[in-house]
């Protein structure tokens, strides 16, 4: 698990589940965000996004779950650094 793939979950939830405009906000490519959250979820054992084709189409009760945390985490490392700029 990488932070680079909680922020991926939690840009896509964010985002409305659309990967194109997370992409195009996080200044990467919508292949490499699916490529990730792909691997997440391969390494997890569960979904966090259902699917449809190739669309995504709503989070998963777990992947609910997962999203929350990973936005506790993300938060934590923005107080690390914080704390580190302050230092």
């Amino acid at each position: 698990m990488k932070l680079q793939q909680l922020r991926y979950i939690w840009e896509v939830n964010r985002h409305n589940l659309n990967v194109s405009a997370t992409a195009q906000s996080l200044f990467t490519s919508q292949p490499g965000i699916s490529k990730q959250i792909r691997l997440l979820e391969d390494e997890l054992g569960v979904e966090i996004f259902a699917r449809s084709g190739k669309h995504l189409t709503r989070v998963t009760p777990a992947g609910q779950s997962i999203i929350d945390l990973a936005g506790q985490v993300l938060r934590l490392t923005d107080n690390i650094k914080q704390v580190a700029q302050g230092a």
